[in-house]
């Protein structure tokens, strides 16, 4: 349970509609834990969002292995480290059934989260349409059921398990609109003409996952192909990741620190931050 106020989550939640309703594209920064969400926060990013990918890495487990329980107090923690809008990746909405996923948006609520997204797919396997429209339905109906502004963002994951279909990925994107998506993703889109099909094809704002080697595009490109939102997935969480990977192999493997002569920020610099 969030200790937000309900004033708080309110205010959140309507700051974070607003920044999909505005001219500018904005990056969603996504924070894996309390101490990230406060640097990523006291750098001028307007909201935040979870990855599960970064919880499950800090937590020594796989990419899709955490439970609902475990995303949702991730979150929540997040949520008390910053007074910025704080979405959730809930992956598949943590079940088997339109109930399930009903039940995990009113969960995200009580945890002080004002957004969240919802896959279509389970594991690797993409729903028949159909059925993720049901799923996503029941999100949908159970976040306007709330007593603030819930954005929905509603995911087509063909691109990122190989499913190179943009005619029917944008068809999906479509559908989702059509049951009431606030937001449109389609993550592994890597090209300007695949976003720009996107962009131009539906009529809500669209979410592109970018900083990765696969698509080498600045925030002001995405906005001129017409994306409105930039998240960043696993990015960060890697990145940070990779930096104490690169050193801890420089000590095991050389016996030497020179990492420390490298970038590393001074302790009194990173202390800053937690006040």
């Amino acid at each position: 349970m969030s200790l937000l106020t309900a004033e708080d989550q309110y205010r959140r939640a309507e700051t974070f509609a607003s920044l999909h309703a505005g001219p500018d594209v904005f990056v969603i920064a996504n924070a894996w834990d309390a101490g990230t969400a406060k640097i990523f926060t006291a750098l001028g990013f307007q909201a935040l969002a979870t990855t599960s990918a970064g919880i499950a890495h800090s937590l020594g487990q796989g990419d899709g292995s955490i439970t609902r329980d475990v995303s949702l107090a991730n979150a929540g923690a997040l949520v008390a480290a910053t007074h910025l809008p704080v979405a959730a990746d809930l992956e598949n909405g943590y079940g088997a059934t339109p109930d399930h996923v009903a039940e995990t948006i009113r969960l995200a609520a009580d945890a002080g989260l004002v957004g969240g997204s919802i896959e279509d797919a389970l594991g690797e396997e993409i729903i028949p349409l159909p059925a993720a429209l049901e799923r996503l339905t029941a999100a949908i109906e159970a976040a306007r059921a709330l007593p603030f502004t819930f954005t929905v963002t509603a995911r087509a994951e063909n691109f990122l398990y190989g499913r190179d279909d943009l005619k029917d990925t944008v068809a999906r994107l479509q559908a989702f609109e059509a049951a009431g998506a606030d937001v449109l993703f389609a993550p592994g889109l890597t090209t300007e003409e695949q976003i720009r099909t996107v962009t131009s094809e539906v009529g809500k704002p669209v979410n592109v996952l970018a900083g990765g080697a696969r698509l080498n595009a600045t925030v002001e490109q995405l906005g001129a192909w017409g994306v409105r939102r930039i998240s960043l997935g696993s990015n960060l969480s890697r990145a940070a990741m990779s930096a104490a990977i690169g050193a801890a192999k420089e000590i095991a493997e050389h016996g030497t620190f020179g990492f420390a002569q490298s970038g590393v920020l001074p302790h009194a610099d990173i202390e800053r931050y937690f006040g």
